[in-house]
C-alpha cells in the first residue's frame, strides 16, 4: 500500500507518516526505486498501535520506546485499550440519554455525565502500568541513575552549559554546517548529553537533531539563542551522524 493510499484509509497525513519514518517510529516495509513508499500489514498494525497510545497522550518519544521493546505484549495491550475505549462508550451512552430526557422535557439537571475523572484516571493507570513495563530503556536508566542527586545549583549548571553550546551555534551560522568550527560543536554538544545525561551516541543524536526542528518546543527552547539556530544544528548533527 502506497503512502497516499495509508494516509486516505487512517486519516493521518503524508507529512505525519513522512515523520514516523523520519524518527525511526514506522518505517515503511520498502521503498521503490522511483522513491514511493510501500507499507504492509505489519506496518499498518504497528500504525495502528501508535495511533492507540496517541489516544491515551503517550508521546511519540515514548511510543517508540514501547513498541521496539523486545518485551512488547501487543495483545496485552489492546486489552487495555479495549477497556478505555469502553469506558468512554459509557460516558458517551450517559450523554446522549441525559441529551434524550431533555429533549423530551424532562428537567434533568444532573451533571455527572460530564465527569471525565473516571476516564482520566484510567488512562493515567495503563500509561503507568505500561512505563513501568516497557518503558525503561538503557538510555533512560542511565539518565534516572546521573540526575537523581542533582540539585538546584547543579541543573543551572547543566542548563546554562546548554544554553552556551546553542549561543555558539547561533554565532556560527554564517559558516558552513559541515564546517570544521560548527562540527565541533556537535560534538561538544554530544560530550555534553553524554556527560549530563546518559551515553549519546551517534543513533541516539540523530534522532535528537529530527526532534529539534519537527518538536516546536525544541525549536522554541534553542532558537530563544536565535531564530534558525534549531535547523542550522539539526543539519549540522544530521552530517556528523553520517560520518
Amino acid at each position: 500500500m502506497k503512502i497516499n493510499d495509508v494516509a486516505k484509509l487512517t486519516g493521518i497525513t503524508v507529512r505525519t507518516l513522512h515523520y514516523y519514518d523520519e524518527i525511526g517510529l514506522l518505517r515503511p516495509s520498502k521503498i521503490t526505486e522511483a522513491g514511493y513508499r510501500i507499507y504492509d500489514e505489519k506496518n499498518l498494525e504497528t500504525l495502528q498501535q501508535i495511533l492507540l497510545f496517541r489516544e491515551m497522550n503517550f508521546p511519540l518519544s515514548e511510543i517508540k520506546e514501547i513498541i521496539s521493546n523486545p518485551k512488547f505484549d501487543r495483545i496485552d495491550a489492546l486489552e487495555k485499550h479495549k477497556k478505555l475505549l469502553i469506558k468512554k462508550r459509557q460516558r458517551l451512552d450517559n450523554l446522549i440519554n441525559l441529551v434524550n430526557n431533555t429533549i423530551k422535557g424532562e428537567n434533568d439537571m444532573s451533571f455527572k455525565e460530564f465527569d471525565m475523572t473516571e476516564i482520566e484516571a484510567t488512562k493515567k493507570k495503563y500509561a503507568k502500568e505500561v512505563k513501568e513495563r516497557y518503558g525503561k530503556t538503557d538510555a533512560y536508566k542511565e539518565y534516572e541513575v546521573k540526575t537523581k542527586n542533582y540539585d538546584k545549583d547543579k541543573w543551572n549548571d547543566v542548563n546554562a552549559e546548554a544554553n552556551e553550546i546553542f549561543k555558539a551555534f547561533a554565532n556560527n551560522k554564517d559558516k558552513a554546517p559541515e564546517s570544521e568550527e560548527v562540527q565541533e560543536l556537535v560534538k561538544r554538544w554530544q560530550n555534553h548529553i553524554t556527560k549530563n545525561y546518559y551515553n549519546c551516541t551517534k543513533e541516539i543524536l540523530a534522532s535528537l537533531g529530527i526532534m529539534y526542528v519537527k518538536d516546536e518546543r525544541f525549536k522554541e527552547n534553542i532558537d530563544k539563542s536565535g531564530e534558525g539556530t534549531a535547523e542550522f544544528m539539526s543539519k549540522a548533527i544530521e552530517i556528523y551522524c553520517s560520518k
